[in-house]
């Protein structure tokens, strides 16, 4: 029975230095792994930085030309408000009647027809 155990031993041993080997190639491809994925990360990262910043320069240089116009047009606006006061009386008075009267429309059109007086 002893000599049973003995030789048993040995092969438990390569068994065991066996999956040791495996373990250790296992851990060295999850390194792999990992570094591959984190490499492919950063890769990812920098992509999307690059696109938001390219982005941000459209937006920028585009909302700086639509400042540039609205501030033109205001320019040229409050001119012609200053030169002729009153046109600009008569046209700001009508705009102010014509939004009362939409306002009573709306109203009306959206008043309970149900409701009575009393």
């Amino acid at each position: 029975m002893a000599d049973t155990n003995k030789s048993d031993s040995p092969h438990i041993d390569d068994i065991q230095k066996t999956l040791e080997k495996q373990i250790a190639e296992l851990r060295k491809e999850i390194a792999k792994i990992n570094k591959s994925i984190s490499a492919r990360g950063a890769e990812m990262l920098d992509d999307a930085s690059e696109q938001a910043s390219d982005f941000y320069e459209t937006a920028a240089a585009g909302a700086s030309r639509t400042t540039q116009q609205l501030r033109s047009q205001a320019q040229a606006v409050s001119e012609v408000a200053r030169d002729n006061p009153g046109t600009t009386t008569a046209v700001v008075g009508v705009i102010g009647l014509l939004g009362f009267l939409a306002g009573l429309a709306i109203g009306q059109s959206m008043n309970d027809t149900q409701r009575r007086w009393y």
